[in-house]
């Protein structure tokens, strides 16, 4: 019996909206990604724009909203996602990508995960991008997932906490286990949402899988 793998090759990183919109463009129905990312009741709207990079076609996927508060608790994004209506498969990983989450910022502010609240990560488009690519990944009928090396970037980063060095705290506790390095601009390649989809759903890493 043959099986649909996703291979996801993280060599200038990887970000929430970067894999939602390759998703679109491997085929993910694009209606489909945008009624289940409403039936989250997100003070937002959603779209996909057809852009060129150095002459290569692609899709870009928006979050379009005027919030002006980004800080949730992980049991409010988990009732999102179990209100929202889309498959099965995408709510338990999209809730699963999001308890490791909360239990990497527990374990960085050394709080219980019950009393961390998201910020970056609980923004609106963050939920969008992570539930967005669980989606996807079920659209496409993906049953296993393998990820390249992660490219994680360097230099520095502005967060809700000020400036930090690039990995995040948050991605390098994400990431450890997995294969990572740092090569190109000094920017941040692989963002907290990216890597949290990448080490939380890939089944292994290394280079492209037959």
């Amino acid at each position: 019996m043959n099986s649909t793998i996703c291979y996801l090759d993280c060599y200038s990183g990887a970000s929430g909206d970067m894999i939602v919109g390759a998703l679109a463009h491997a085929g993910a129905n694009e209606h489909q990604l945008t009624e289940g990312l409403r039936s989250l009741g997100l003070p937002a709207s959603f779209r996909f724009e057809r852009v060129k990079r150095r002459g290569i076609s692609g899709v870009k996927f928006h979050v379009d909203s005027n919030e002006q508060s980004d800080h949730r608790h992980l049991s409010v994004i988990l009732e999102m996602i179990a209100r929202a209506d889309i498959p099965e498969k995408a709510r338990e990983d999209a809730a699963r990508v999001f308890r490791r989450i909360g239990d990497v910022e527990a374990e960085i502010h050394q709080i219980p995960v019950e009393k961390v609240h998201f910020h970056e990560v609980g923004a609106v488009d963050s939920i969008a991008d992570i539930v967005g690519a669980c989606l996807g990944f079920c659209l496409l009928g993906i049953d296993s997932i393998v990820c390249s090396p992660l490219n994680l970037g360097s230099g520095v980063a502005e967060t809700a906490h000020g400036l930090l060095p690039v990995p995040a705290p948050a991605t390098a506790v994400l990431c450890a286990g997995a294969p990572v390095y740092s090569r190109g601009p000094q920017v941040e390649l692989t963002t907290p949402t990216g890597a949290a989809i990448c080490t939380t759903l890939a089944s292994g890493y290394g280079a492209l899988p037959p």
